[in-house]
């Protein structure tokens, strides 16, 4: 049984990424707030008397299940699945970037060069994540954002182990590939 104080450092230690992945999904970033503190919630209320290394993989299937409840509910109220070319929507300012935002939030104190580079690089990579196929970037940020491991991952999807394997490779080689025709190379 996990304790209350492990379950709030667990909720602590994955709002912000819980946050990016969803925007990633959604483009929304109200709706992402609403998902994750829904799964935040549904987590507390249903699995609290869990250990607390169930958390991760019950956490990340809850929260794709929130997604996923939250596009079937805009399907039905819009009729039409919302354009997801935008990672920035609902942002009152047009050249408001999640990424400087956060980006600044964080500080730092690399030069003006560095910084512009670093952050063209993100956002060169944040696109193409975002370009990814919906099963391809979810198990790209399972395992490489979230560090699942594939049995973690196979379970917070709902697939088998060979079926995340073959996802992420698919994400890494057009990633690279991408990045490449982008002048970005390791």
């Amino acid at each position: 049984m996990a304790t209350d104080k492990e379950l709030d450092d667990f909720l602590a230690s994955v709002e912000k990424r819980a946050f990016k992945r969803t925007v990633y999904a959604v483009r929304d970033e109200d709706a992402a707030l609403d998902i994750v503190q829904d799964a935040m919630i549904r987590l507390a209320e249903r699995y609290a008397d869990r250990p607390a290394a169930e958390f991760a993989p019950l956490f990340q299937r809850i929260l794709g299940n929130a997604t996923m409840d939250w596009f079937r509910r805009q399907r039905v109220r819009d009729g039409v699945m919302q354009n997801l070319s935008e990672l920035e929507a609902g942002s009152d300012d047009p050249d408001f970037d999640l990424l400087e935002h956060l980006g600044a939030l964080q500080g730092g104190v690399d030069g003006a060069e560095t910084t512009v580079s670093r952050l063209q690089t993100l956002r060169a990579i944040e696109y193409e994540v975002a370009r990814l196929p919906a099963r391809q970037r979810e198990a790209f940020l399972l395992r490489y954002w979230e560090e699942f491991d594939v049995a973690e991952t196979a379970l917070a999807m709902g697939c088998t182990e060979g079926s995340v394997k073959t996802h992420c490779s698919r994400a890494v080689h057009a990633l690279a590939r991408a990045l490449r025709q982008r002048g970005i190379a390791p």
